[in-house]
Order: C-alpha cells, then sequence, then structure tokens
C-alpha cells in the first residue's frame, strides 16, 4: 500500500514529502518500503511543491515531477462525486488557473463558495457549515457568515478585469457574443446605484441592472457588468465597446435584442468595426421603408422556409452612417452597407390581429360609454372618428386607413446585420441568445440572486464575481446535457445528486480513497466530457 511520509532535513530545515511503498522481500522475509521524493512541502499551507528529486525546485522549462496527493489533515468519509466534476471542469475550462493567478489567496474560498451555491440550490451563505462538513471542496474549511463578507470585501475590481481578460482569450475569437442586460432588485439603502427604473420582473422595488456578455457558441459567460438601476439598455453600448477595447477584445461580435437598437449605438458599431446582429422595430422609418419594395411578394412559396415556419427574405440595404469629429467640429456622413432580414410568421400576424381588434372593441366600448381612460387617448385619436351630436350623443367611427395600416405589419419582425449572412442563419443566431436569458434564469433562481441581500458596495461587487464563476459552470453542464441528450433522463439537479452520492475516504498519511462508481455515473461522467474520479 502506497502512503505518504514526511522527513526534515536537520540541516535545511527543509520538510520533504516521500511516497511510500511496502512490499514483502522475499529474500529476507521480512516487509520493506520503497520511498519516492515526491516534493518539498510549504510550512504554512501544507501544500507540497514538486522536485527534480535532488530537493531543490523546478526551473523554468525542466519537465515536470507530477505531484503527489495533498496530505490529509484528518480522517473523515465526505461525498466527493459532484465537487469532484466541478474540479475536473475547472481545470479543462481553465478558471482554477486563471483565479489561481488573479486572488493567490482566496481562490480556493471562491471555487468553494461557487460549488455550495451550484449544488445547494437558492440555499443561504450562512448553511456553508453544514454543507462544508458533509462535502469534500478546494477550501476544505468553513466558511463563516462573517468570513464570506469578508471574502467578497477582498474581491478587487483589478483581479476581476484581469480574470475577464484571462477567461475571454479561452473562448472561441471569431463567435457572436450575446449581450443583453437584467434587473436585480434591492432593498438596501446603503449601495447607491440601486435605483428605480424599468423593472424586467416588473417588481415595484428599486433596482440594479447586470449586463451579460456570452460567447453563442461555447455557451459560457465571460464578463458581466454591474450598472445603476435607471440606465436604460439603449444607453450601455457605447460604454460596453468601450470597456471590452480595455480588455483586449476589440475584435467582437454582438448579438443584442431590439431594446438596444438606436441610431447612434449602430453608428457606433460602425465606427469601432464591431460585427453586430440587432433586432429592429418593425415601426421604424428605416425598416418600413426596405420592406415595401417586396412587400406584395413576400409570402411566396420559394421564400418559405419548412423548418421554422416562416417566409424569409434578405434585402441589401444602405445605413446613413454619421460621425461627430469634435477635433474638426463637423459631422461625417457616408453609406455604409447593412443587411435587413425580414421574416413573416402567418400564425403569429393572426394571433396579433384577433389582439388587435379586441383592443378596438374595447376603445370603442369606452367612447360609446363615457367611460374614457385616460391612458387610452392616444389610442383613441388614432383609430377612431369621435364626434357629440345633441340628440344621438356620442358618434365613434373607426379610421379604416389607420386601422389598415396596422395591420401591415402583423407578423413581421426584422433582424439587422452588418455581416453578410442568409435570413436562417441570423435567425438561428438570433435564437441562441436565449443563453444570456436562462443565465439570468440561473441567477435569479438557482444562485438566489433575485434580490440582493447584501449592504455594502465592496460585498455587493464580490459576491456577483463568485455568482458569476459558478454561472460558467453552470452553464457548461447545462450546454453538455442539452448537447448530449441527457435532459431526456435527468434534470440539472437530478444529475448533480445522482454524482453528488459518491463519497471518498482521507486519512492523514494515507492516499485518497474514493467509493464505488456506478456505470450509469460514469456515463454521465463521459457525457460531461470528464473522466470519473479515482482514488489518489
Amino acid at each position: 500500500m502506497a502512503s505518504i511520509v514526511f522527513q526534515k532535513d536537520k540541516r535545511s530545515g527543509i520538510t520533504y514529502a516521500y511516497e511510500s511503498v511496502s512490499y514483502w522481500d522475499k529474500e529476507k522475509k521480512q516487509s520493506r518500503a520503497k520511498r519516492t521524493l515526491v516534493g518539498r512541502v510549504d510550512e504554512k499551507t501544507g501544500e507540497i511543491s514538486p522536485t527534480d528529486g535532488r530537493g531543490r525546485k523546478k526551473r523554468a522549462g525542466e519537465t515536470a515531477v507530477k505531484p503527489g496527493p495533498v496530505p490529509a489533515t484528518r480522517t473523515a468519509r465526505l461525498f466527493y462525486g459532484a465537487t469532484w466534476l466541478f474540479d475536473a471542469i475547472g481545470e479543462k475550462l481553465g478558471i482554477t488557473e486563471d483565479l489561481k493567478r488573479c486572488f493567490p489567496k482566496t481562490f480556493r474560498q471562491i471555487l468553494s463558495i461557487a460549488y455550495y451555491l451550484i449544488l445547494e440550490d437558492k440555499n443561504p451563505l450562512y448553511r456553508f457549515e453544514k454543507w462544508s462538513s458533509l462535502h469534500k471542496h478546494p477550501c476544505g474549511d468553513s466558511i463563516t457568515s462573517q468570513r464570506s463578507s469578508e471574502l467578497f470585501a477582498s474581491i478587487t475590481e483589478e483581479g476581476k478585469n484581469e480574470f475577464f481578460r484571462l477567461q475571454g482569450r479561452r473562448r472561441l475569437e471569431n463567435e457572436f457574443r450575446a449581450y443583453d442586460i437584467t434587473s436585480i432588485s434591492s432593498c438596501s439603502e446603503c449601495l447607491r446605484q440601486v435605483l428605480y427604473g424599468n423593472n424586467k420582473e416588473n417588481d415595484r422595488l428599486p433596482q440594479l441592472n447586470l449586463a451579460l456578455v456570452f460567447g453563442e457558441s461555447s455557451g459560457l459567460p465571460f464578463y458581466y457588468r454591474k450598472m445603476a438601476g435607471n440606465i436604460p439598455d439603449v444607453k450601455t453600448v457605447k460604454l460596453l465597446l468601450s470597456e471590452l477595447d480595455v480588455l483586449g477584445y476589440s475584435k467582437v461580435k454582438l448579438v443584442m435584442d431590439r431594446g438596444f437598437y438606436s441610431e447612434d449605438n449602430l453608428n457606433a458599431l460602425f465606427r469601432e468595426h464591431v460585427k453586430f446582429l440587432i433586432a429592429g422595430k418593425m415601426s421604424l422609418s428605416f425598416v418600413r421603408q426596405n420592406l415595401e419594395p417586396i412587400y406584395g411578394q413576400f409570402r411566396s412559396y420559394d421564400r418559405f422556409n419548412d423548418t421554422y415556419g416562416l417566409y424569409c427574405h434578405t434585402v441589401q440595404a444602405e445605413w446613413n452612417y454619421r460621425q461627430y469629429r469634435p477635433y474638426k467640429g463637423d459631422t461625417v456622413s457616408e453609406p455604409r452597407r447593412i443587411y435587413v432580414h425580414y421574416y413573416y410568421n402567418i400564425d403569429r400576424a393572426a394571433e396579433e390581429e384577433k389582439a388587435f381588434d379586441r383592443r378596438l372593441i374595447a376603445l370603442r366600448n369606452e367612447l360609446e360609454s363615457g367611460k374614457r381612460v385616460p391612458e387610452h387617448e392616444a389610442g383613441y385619436s388614432r383609430y377612431f372618428d369621435i364626434r357629440t351630436a345633441p340628440k344621438r350623443g356620442i358618434r365613434v367611427t373607426v379610421r379604416e386607413e389607420a386601422v389598415a395600416k396596422e395591420k401591415e405589419l402583423f407578423g413581421f419582425f426584422a433582424l439587422l446585420t452588418n455581416e453578410t449572412m442568409d435570413a436562417v442563419t441570423a435567425l438561428e443566431l438570433y435564437r441562441n441568445k436565449d443563453l444570456v436569458e436562462k443565465a439570468f434564469g440561473n441567477l435569479k433562481e438557482r444562485l438566489n440572486m433575485r434580490r440582493t441581500l447584501v449592504s455594502s458596495e465592496q460585498s455587493l461587487e464580490g459576491k456577483l464575481f463568485v455568482e458569476f464563476i459558478a454561472l460558467i459552470y453552470l452553464s457548461y453542464i447545462k450546454k453538455r446535457m442539452q448537447d448530449t441528450g441527457l435532459f431526456r433522463d435527468y434534470t440539472l439537479q437530478g444529475l448533480l445528486d445522482k454524482l453528488d452520492v459518491i463519497e471518498c475516504f482521507e486519512h492523514p498519511g494515507q492516499r485518497l480513497l474514493v467509493g464505488e462508481v456506478l456505470e450509469k455515473q460514469k456515463q454521465i461522467y463521459a457525457a460531461l466530457g470528464v473522466p470519473p474520479p479515482g482514488s489518489l
């Protein structure tokens, strides 16, 4: 049996770790032990640094010696299957390496809290101590509420930005990046950016806004930003481009919904040579005028896509690019090529028409009954002629031309891009943007971030970062489950529970022993792209 033994060199004061393997000597008829030097032991952390076999540390460029297991400090039987999965994912995606580089003193605590947030669905951090006593995890020790607050406060902006840079380099350079914003409600009066705004949860509390950038192909987030709650989506694009440029990502491709559409934003995207795909409102004059020449023939059979049940057509148009030059005091105006992808859904058009007709009937009834609603005044004047006669009372007539013009665009939607692609490819890219929506759901529901539960700016910044780390793991697991069909047999929680029952046994001076791994559990690890755990 192999074990780890320690021996202190009296001359240098250095403690060395050896792997000791017992064997039976047939000639001497007694038990013997063969020792192999593993490395030198750090007195403060207990970690073993590999050496070249003569006690000195490895130099740059030399072949590394495989490190031995970190010595256990207690005898314990712990759950290990799920945390081993996270360990393996962290190595595969470079999360552990990048965190260690950015936060060398606290990366283990960051990982342990991230693991806890994933496994203990919606549970608050004060229950970490109980979870820690049952699981093997990177930190190895319990983290009290006070220590977690101190940990969050120690996470610096410089360290976070370095992590974003390192993780971004590991993503596919040419993939589109989905960008979206959500609101997080808060009752705290100590957070300066908690303000009233357009709350996307229809919550009447003040809020923070949180922006996420996701890789479309990898399915993984690589950047986030916290903002004041009263900032509208459309105002965030210019600063996003500036921050991504600072982080070294000038060649980005963004996918955004129509909440980010504005003339200023498109001009900024063109100016920074950023490839984009953005939804446009059909009410915009630029979108309508490019549809008019093809409107009559749009519902042609050769434009129908059977896969999506849509009529699709692409128009190459010219965008009137404008740039103000403060150093010259003038504005440059020139045409830029842009593609407008139009889509028509017959079923959606029918539903929109029925809903619109119901609205017209309700508006007319309000007018004829004299029970006008102040919020509906714009609709009254837009769709009806209203006359009052002394004998006949109120007479309401529908403006048929205005109604017909409104119904012309029912069932249509449009995507705008400055990169050459067909309409179906553009649609698929845009629909993949729901990765961000699902990520927001993970943050708010599974990772318990629907409302902020911190009272200081520093703690909030740190907690958001740890939540972001947990989100990377969750996003990887969910994408692998979708790609390999695991969702047919498991929910996310069910899959993690299936692995979490695998135990390990640790004892000081002995190698880590892992309990039985069943065939179905091995199949799950294989589908997730990591090897099953084994004894060290």
